[in-house]
């Protein structure tokens, strides 16, 4: 970054938008930022929340809000979410992406990009998706990951999402790159399992980069490494 960073109020409010890495978790990014920030402001604490996770193996926009800026959470929420996916055809894992191994294999032979494309086009607008199994969704007052990793079976109820474009960006050795654009609540890990199924054949997520959310975009996001190493050049004198 050449030029001077901006300075923020923290304390009074801030929405803050990052480039989250690979395999952090969305609470590594918060905890990361607030123990900096509470250090560099010399207080006690600090309120900093995240609106919207991202599963660690996802990257891209994540949005934090600090101070009375938290109270903004669940407006930015709620906007529309739009993502690039890479998603790999033929095979499944538990997880429905990289973090468990392949544990079924399935013909590719009858996959085109018109078909994939006719098929995509069967998912736009409202739709009840069943969330993945290693989510965080509550189960019995434990996450259902939690009783998924034990092996433990989860029965996880469908819900309403809504699906406003889905484009195909690029397909080759059975690699599927597409953009989504939808509602909160949508699991891209769960759209991969859904087209897999549909496509019959097995599909999931080795890639997701999360893009938008609302009119907030990745491009305009700060490094997050940059930002914990230089605190100061940002903190208000």
């Amino acid at each position: 970054m050449g030029e001077t960073p901006k300075q923020y109020d923290f304390q009074q409010g801030e929405i803050l938008l990052f480039d989250k890495a690979l395999d952090w978790t969305s609470f590594d990014l918060v905890k990361k930022v607030r123990n900096k920030l509470t250090r560099a402001l010399k207080l006690k604490k600090i309120k900093v929340g995240h609106a919207g996770t991202l599963d660690p193996k996802a990257t891209g926009l994540m949005i934090l809000c600090t101070g009375k800026a938290t109270k903004q959470i669940d407006r930015i929420q709620a906007q529309t979410k739009e993502y690039v996916a890479t998603l790999k055809l033929g095979a499944t894992t538990p997880s429905f992406d990289l973090e468990t191994e392949e544990d079924q294999h399935y013909p590719v032979d009858q996959i085109s990009r018109e078909l994939i494309e006719q098929t995509l086009g069967k998912f736009l607008g409202e739709q009840m998706q069943v969330p993945p199994v290693f989510s965080a969704v509550r189960v019995a007052g434990k996450r259902a990951y939690e009783h998924a990793r034990k092996g433990q079976e989860v029965k996880l109820n469908a819900k309403l999402i809504h699906l406003y474009a889905l484009e195909v960006v690029d397909f080759q050795n059975n690699l599927l790159v597409i953009r989504v654009e939808c509602s909160k609540g949508t699991y891209i890990r769960a759209l991969a399992r859904d087209l897999g199924e549909a496509l019959q054949s097995g599909a999931y997520l080795v890639g997701l980069k999360r893009t938008k959310i609302g009119d907030y975009r990745l491009e305009e996001a700060m490094d997050i490494d940059y930002f914990l190493e230089n605190i100061d050049l940002f903190v208000t004198n």
